[in-house]
C-alpha cells in the first residue's frame, strides 16, 4: 500500500478512534488490546518493511500520536525488533501478531554486559525506559560485549533472573514503561541477533532518531487542530527539518514547537483547560515529555538554546 493511504488511514483512526480514548488510556494502566489490533488490522505493524524507505512512515507516526501518544510511543518501538528478527518471527511481527518492544539504554555507559557461555550468553545488569512490559512478546536488547555492543531478541516476561521495575512518568503511563534489571539472565544463541561496534554504535546514537520528533509533531497538530490550525505553517516547516541532515535541531525544533503549541491551547481553553477531563492538560503534560524522550546531549543543547530564547 502507497505511504499517502496509509498516512490518510493512520489519521482516521487517531481523529475516529485514539483521539476519543486518549483521556481514558491516560487515566489507565495500559494501552487497551483494541488499540493495538486496530493497529494490526490497518497494516501499521508491518509498515518498516513495507514501504519504500523508513523516512515514508514519519507522517504516519504524526497522524497516530496526533490521536493517542500513548498508543503511538508504544507501537513505534516495535519497528526495531522488526528488522532485528530472523524470518519466522518478523512475518508474525509485521502482521502484528507479535509485539516487539527495544531496551537500548543498558549499552550507554556499560549498564548492561554480555558475556559468552556454553549455548548461549549471560546479561548482567540494567536497563531504564524499556517501554510495553506486559504488552509486548519480545524485547530488542543491546549489552555491552568488550568493544562491542552486542544484540538480542528476548521474550518479555519477567523470570528469577529478570525482574522488571515498574515506573511513573509524568505523561503516557500506560505504556506501562519500566526499569529491566537482568542478573546472569541467560538468553540463548539463537536469539543473539549481531554485533556493532561501540564508537559506531556511539556515532549514529550522537544525533538521535528524526522518527521521535513526529510524536512531538503529532502532539503539536493536535494542539493546532483544536485552536483553529494556528501552526500549521511552523508543522509543515519543521517536517520537512526532520527529513534534513541536521537532526539535532530539527528534534529541538519539534519539541519546542509541541510545548509553545500546547501552552497556546492553555491559554486558548482557559481555567477549562486544567481540569484532569480536559484534552489541553493532557497534551501539555506529553509535550513535557517529549522535550526530554530520546533526547542527546546534542538535541539538549539546541533545545536550551531556544527555551532561553
Amino acid at each position: 500500500m502507497d505511504t499517502e493511504t496509509m498516512r490518510t488511514r493512520a489519521q482516521r483512526l487517531a481523529d475516529d478512534v485514539l483521539f476519543p480514548a486518549a483521556l481514558e488510556v491516560d487515566r489507565a494502566d495500559r494501552v487497551p488490546e483494541s488499540h493495538f489490533r486496530r493497529l494490526a488490522d490497518g497494516g501499521f505493524y508491518g509498515i518498516a518493511t513495507s514501504l519504500p524507505e523508513m523516512a515514508d512512515a514519519m507522517p504516519i507516526v504524526e497522524a497516530l500520536a496526533s490521536g493517542c501518544l500513548t498508543t503511538t510511543f508504544v507501537w513505534i518501538q516495535h519497528h526495531g525488533p522488526v528488522f532485528a528478527a530472523p524470518a519466522a518471527m518478523k512475518a508474525a511481527l509485521e502482521k502484528g501478531e507479535m509485539r516487539g518492544g527495544i531496551a537500548l539504554a543498558g549499552a550507554r555507559g556499560g549498564l548492561l554486559n554480555a558475556s559468552k557461555v556454553d549455548g548461549g550468553y549471560l546479561l548482567d545488569g540494567t536497563v531504564p525506559w524499556v517501554t510495553g512490559w506486559d504488552l509486548v512478546h519480545v524485547v530488542q536488547v543491546a549489552a555491552l560485549d568488550g568493544g562491542e555492543i552486542a544484540f538480542f531478541l528476548i521474550d518479555a516476561f519477567a523470570s528469577d533472573s529478570l525482574l522488571a521495575e515498574p515506573v511513573r512518568l509524568v505523561a503516557a503511563n500506560a505504556s506501562r514503561t519500566v526499569t529491566l534489571h537482568f542478573r546472569q539472565h541467560f538468553v540463548p544463541e539463537d536469539r543473539f541477533t549481531g554485533t556493532q561496534p561501540y564508537v559506531e554504535w556511539q556515532r549514529n546514537e550522537a544525533p538521535g532518531s528524526a522518527i521521535n520528533g513526529f510524536l512531538a509533531l503529532g502532539v503539536a497538530r493536535r494542539c493546532s487542530m483544536l485552536t483553529d490550525g494556528g501552526f500549521e505553517s511552523e508543522i509543515e516547516a519543521c517536517r520537512a527539518l526532520l527529513l534534513g541532515p541536521d537532526i539535532p535541531e530539527a528534534r529541538a525544533t519539534a519539541s519546542e514547537l509541541a510545548i509553545r503549541a500546547a501552552q497556546t491551547l492553555i491559554v486558548h481553553i482557559g481555567s477549562r483547560s486544567v481540569l484532569m477531563e480536559n484534552h489541553a492538560q493532557r497534551l501539555m503534560r506529553e509535550a513535557a515529555f517529549l522535550l526530554v524522550f530520546g533526547t542527546r546531549p546534542l538535541i539538549k543543547e539546541r533545545l536550551l538554546g531556544k527555551l532561553s530564547r
